[in-house]
């Protein structure tokens, strides 16, 4: 079985006289999860843009599975290829209702049951007639992870998921994307800006310098290529 889900390949952006991301390769694996490091700047975010087609790039494409992104709808490909940005972006209305959403736009209703069940993974069992605004930034976040699940994804993209939580939040929301690569067997790639972080999550990790891969290695190589280069 080839269980290679997603192979970036070649992936440059370029706006105007400016190269932000520059002949970014590599393949992320059934169940893996892989961290992006790397200082502010260095195109951590824009690659994830690129990914999810939200920016388009300047050359290089992307392979989910074997096909080419560029062939597919841009909402079918933000379904395979579900997206988690640095703060938590809910809908108005209640928890539930944020986990229909996804479904619902392919003609699909999410069971209560299944909305019961994917709370329960994120650890928020008995939120779905909640309202979302009162949420702590945490729960806000781990609705979004269910949320993105809901729509049974093949790729998940972390931007730094938990950079406005607290270290217990955190750890709360690592444990769940934890679970989830390897229950769902995702192919994950969660930037992060703190090496221990990734040291915490990840099986490998990739090193981002001006735009362009410095190195790909053991979580602890990377921490340690960092701290060298500090």
């Amino acid at each position: 079985m080839n269980d290679l889900v997603l192979r970036v390949d070649g992936l440059a952006r370029t706006v105007g006289d400016r190269t932000i991301v520059d002949d970014v390769s590599f393949e992320v694996r059934h169940g893996e999860l892989l961290a992006v490091a790397g200082p502010s700047g260095a195109g951590k975010s824009s690659l994830l843009r690129l990914i999810n087609r939200l920016d388009e790039p300047s050359s290089g494409t992307v392979w989910l599975r074997r096909t080419d992104y560029r062939t597919l709808p841009p909402r079918e490909l933000r379904r395979r290829v579900g997206m988690i940005m640095q703060r938590a972006f809910l809908f108005p209305g209640t928890v539930a209702a944020n986990l229909r959403f996804g479904p619902e736009q392919r003609g699909q209703t999410l069971a209560s049951a299944e909305i019961a069940e994917l709370l329960a993974s994120v650890g928020l069992s008995g939120y779905e007639d909640r309202d979302v605004t009162p949420l702590s930034g945490g729960e806000a976040q781990r609705v979004c992870f269910a949320r993105a699940l809901a729509n049974d994804p093949e790729v998940l993209l972390l931007d730094e998921p938990t950079s406005s939580l607290d270290e217990a939040a955190t750890r709360q929301v690592e444990a769940v994307v934890a679970e989830a690569v390897r229950a769902r067997g995702l192919a994950c790639v969660m930037v992060t800006h703190d090496p221990a972080q990734a040291v915490r999550v990840a099986g490998r990790a990739l090193l981002m310098r001006a735009g362009r891969v410095a190195m790909i290695d053991t979580p602890e190589r990377i921490r340690d290529a960092q701290r060298s280069h500090s």
